[in-house]
């Protein structure tokens, strides 16, 4: 038949997406309506007959017949002579059936259909990979290096699905070769037109729990929760954990013996420092415990504006900092607190937005970077390390310093 090479462009979509036999007819037979209303004005009067089997389908067109000279609807009524040469005994008023062939309808209407077919493949494609990946944000997924781009890694499938992992979605030690596996949790799914958008991240908190979920089976199995979990991507993490069981030790299960564990999980993200911290509903407890590895001599909570004064023993103020101001930025986020150090026995300090008249506020807020908001406690750090620690010139530090013991010394 005619419509044959039609339908056989349609089958080379049809088994490589295995669309359904009912989608196939549905899409097929909406395709060909379309192009009987360009043609006819209106399709309501058409028969469509899809047989996908046999890569055959039929079009007829149903009409009334009428006296001659009474056609007022060529669409809808044919003529009494023309009938009778379709078939001899037909009087008026009875139905006529008549196979319309794919050459009545032109040949930039045929090469029309077959775009639109291939056309509406895509949409339904599409719109099967997006609720797909929509069901699957926030989960774990594999898939393979196609293309390494500035801003992008471009990433395949087994099903040949692109998806997108952004540079400010990979850890900052990723590296990544054509070819190579990599994971990550679906972030984000988006139509943008008629295709989906699949962006995959491995920075999300999100990812690390997941990881938690696969690689550890308390987690899996709802024996132990995550409370929360938050990240300076490749650098540190805090995870916090409960368990409704009492027999079970969330942290040492979530950690494992020398770590074994927890292993695979801080490989996969770059060697990032994960801190797995047993959740209380005590605050007090919880500030404790999320300032880990820094050991606390007291703590007063502000409840209301959700501050908490820490108290410490100099020489675990900069544990409790933690490098780059990691540890307690990390910690304020898990716990809900803002945190503020502050060092037993010292009785006497100044806040450096004190020394604003002589210390510029850019030279302020690169200490505050790191946890350093006091001038004793600039004081107390070694001058190669805030050199390493902070964008700031040697010389600008010796300035602050002098300018911080001048105080002091008066």
């Amino acid at each position: 038949m005619e419509n044959i090479a039609l339908i056989e462009s349609f089958s080379e979509f049809k088994d490589d997406k295995l669309i359904d036999r009912v989608t196939l007819m549905s899409i097929l037979e909406d395709v060909f309506r379309n192009a009987l209303k360009k043609k006819y004005g209106e399709d309501d009067n058409f028969d469509i007959i899809v047989n996908p089997d046999k890569g055959d389908l039929e079009i007829w067109r149903n009409r009334v017949v009428v006296a001659d000279g009474e056609v007022e609807d060529s669409n809808k009524e044919i003529s009494l002579s023309s009938a009778r040469k379709i078939e001899p005994d037909f009087e008026v008023g009875e139905d006529v059936s008549e196979e319309v062939k794919l050459k009545d309808l032109g040949r930039r209407a045929i090469l029309a259909l077959r775009q639109n077919l291939i056309s509406k493949i895509h949409e339904h494609d599409n719109t099967n990979i997006y609720k797909q990946f929509k069901e699957l944000e926030g989960e774990i997924y594999n898939a393979e290096v196609h293309h390494i781009r500035h801003r992008a890694i471009i990433l395949l499938d087994d099903e040949g699905n692109e998806i997108v992992l952004p540079k400010d979605r990979q850890i900052p030690s990723d590296f990544f070769r054509k070819g190579e596996n990599v994971r990550g949790i679906i972030e984000s799914v988006e139509l943008k037109g008629n295709k989906p958008t699949i962006i995959m991240s491995r920075t999300a908190p999100g990812f690390l729990e997941k990881l938690f979920e696969q690689e550890i089976p308390e987690v899996f199995d709802g024996l132990i929760t995550i409370k929360k979990v938050v990240r300076v991507p490749g650098e540190k993490a805090k995870v916090a954990v409960d368990s409704y069981d009492d027999r079970i030790d969330p942290v040492g299960a979530c950690v494992g013996m020398k770590g074994s564990r927890i292993h695979s999980i801080v490989r996969e993200l770059g060697n990032e420092n994960i801190d797995v911290i047993n959740y209380t509903n005590n605050d007090q407890l919880f500030i404790t415990r999320a300032l880990s590895p820094a050991k606390i001599t007291s703590i007063k909570l502000d409840e209301e504006n959700n501050r908490a004064e820490v108290i410490l023993r100099p020489e675990e103020v900069s544990k409790a900092i933690g490098r780059g101001g990691h540890n307690i930025r990390l910690a304020g986020q898990l716990t809900g607190f803002e945190i503020d150090v502050f060092r037993e026995g010292v009785e006497e300090d100044v806040e450096l937005s004190e020394f604003t008249d002589e210390i510029e506020d850019w030279v302020i807020k690169e200490f505050s970077k790191i946890g350093l908001d006091t001038a004793k406690s600039v004081l107390e750090q070694d001058l190669e390390d805030l050199v390493r620690r902070t964008d700031l010139e040697e010389e600008t530090i010796r300035q602050v310093f002098q300018v911080l013991r001048d105080e002091f010394e008066e």
